[in-house]
């Protein structure tokens, strides 16, 4: 069998994402029998772009099953800087590790690493493309909070068309039953046309709208997503749409008690900082969820039961 890839989250099938939960789930109740799993392994994180949550948490995730880290948290800091391609990178870091996460700039760098990898890359974020680890965090915070992913109504706030945290979930969700999509954007940042073409080709249900308010009283789920400020070539926009959706207590009181309100973080404005001690908000859940689904994905990609 040859190497295993995790560039997109469709290249995991359902029966894969039940397993890859089930696991995690297991993991969190069962700490010790994982502490030493990965004993001998090394875990690479190239980060050719920022990043807090998603590099630590793989770092954490390696550390808690018992194996090492090595890598680079800035372009700057490797030999890129020096005019290195990303198929040279990979190939020599493959040399050193057991398994790579790797996040970069740019739409598709990842799969083009993957072509060149003598061991499993992870996708960790390129550009405003796919997000595949963010969404497995995602849907096991779902799946704990909810319960279940089908005749669920999940509401997309913020930034829907860079975001790739939000094109990831789309494409995960739409392979369960029944799921609809309320899109809440500014004009400018509405969901790419791909995306909606996939959405019709699954016969999803999905709207639009322009306010949190037009859409909060039935959603089961609200995602909210920051304006990225490093996805814009003109600041003029960036400034005009920065804080165009806040969630406020205000705007919670039109919610249902079960909502649940998600967030792939770093927040900036788009959150209250008010609502964080609400029951419904579940962002930072979702942060320790993460740790443990990447403890998953680690295992299985290299095989390790």
């Amino acid at each position: 069998m040859g190497v295993r890839n995790i560039i997109n989250i469709t290249d995991l099938n359902v029966d894969e994402l039940n397993n890859m939960l089930d696991l995690a789930d297991d993991i969190m109740n069962n700490k010790a029998k994982y502490a030493k799993k990965c004993e001998g392994k090394i875990l690479a994180t190239l980060f050719f772009e920022p990043s807090t949550r998603t590099r630590l948490s793989f770092e954490a995730a390696m550390l808690e099953l018992g194996g090492n880290v090595l890598g680079f948290s800035e372009a700057a800091s490797s030999s890129t800087a020096k005019g290195e391609s990303v198929s040279d990178t990979i190939r020599t870091v493959g040399c050193y590790s057991d398994i790579i996460v790797m996040r970069h700039p740019k739409e598709g760098a990842p799969l083009v690493a993957s072509y060149r990898t003598t061991v499993p890359i992870i996708n960790a974020g390129d550009g405003g493309h796919f997000h595949p680890t963010q969404t497995l965090t995602d849907l096991l915070t779902i799946r704990r909070e909810k319960g279940h992913f089908d005749k669920l109504k999940v509401g997309l706030c913020g930034d829907l068309k860079f975001g790739r945290t939000v094109h990831s979930l789309i494409s995960a969700l739409l392979r369960y039953d029944d799921v609809e999509f309320v899109l809440i954007s500014p004009t400018e940042l509405k969901l790419p046309q791909y995306m909606k073409d996939k959405m019709d080709k699954e016969g999803a249900k999905w709207t639009e709208c322009l306010t949190i308010e037009e859409a909060i009283a039935d959603l089961d789920i609200l995602y909210m997503t920051r304006v990225q400020k490093e996805r814009f070539f003109n600041e003029e926009d960036y400034i005009r749409l920065k804080d165009f959706y806040i969630l406020n207590k205000e705007k919670l009181e039109l919610a249902r008690e079960d909502l649940k309100i998600m967030h792939p973080l770093p927040r900036v404005n788009e959150i209250s900082t008010e609502i964080d001690d609400d029951p419904r908000a579940v962002y930072f859940k979702q942060v320790l969820n993460g740790k443990y689904i990447r403890m998953a994905l680690i295992l299985t990609l290299l095989g390790i039961n």
